[in-house]
């Protein structure tokens, strides 16, 4: 376990990179829906707010990134991380069961990372002893 605390810096690079990829979405909502769910998207408003959640979900990736060099900021990144990442996580499993043999590579990944985040703010926490 003491790997991924020293390594913490790594993962939330990796992390926030393979977030940030989500900004396709921003710039082609209909490839993106259809890599991550299968499915395609109709009509504009829905064009709108699917550009809108990838370009939050990249900035998401992009504090995991600024977290990992600002010590100060790292919590904060991991927290909100966490908490948009389970909220994907909840929703999929509740609302888009039909979309679960596309979605669930990125449920999983998703999962694993919040697991990670939190073990590190616990260990944070306890004064990383």
């Amino acid at each position: 376990m003491q790997i991924i605390f020293s390594q913490i810096k790594w993962i939330m690079i990796v992390s926030g990179a393979i977030t940030c990829s989500m900004l396709l979405a921003t710039f082609s909502p209909e490839l993106n829906l259809k890599l991550t769910f299968g499915s395609n998207v109709e009509g504009e408003l829905a064009v709108m707010i699917v550009r809108n959640w990838g370009a939050l979900i990249a900035l998401v990736g992009a504090m995991l990134i600024y977290g990992a060099y600002s010590q100060a900021n790292r919590s904060l990144a991991l927290v909100v991380a966490s908490i948009s990442k389970s909220a994907f996580v909840a929703l999929n499993l509740i609302y888009g069961q039909a979309y679960l043999s596309v979605s669930l590579p990125a449920l999983v990944f998703d999962s694993i990372l919040v697991v990670l985040f939190l073990s590190y703010l616990a260990w944070e926490r306890k004064g990383g002893k």
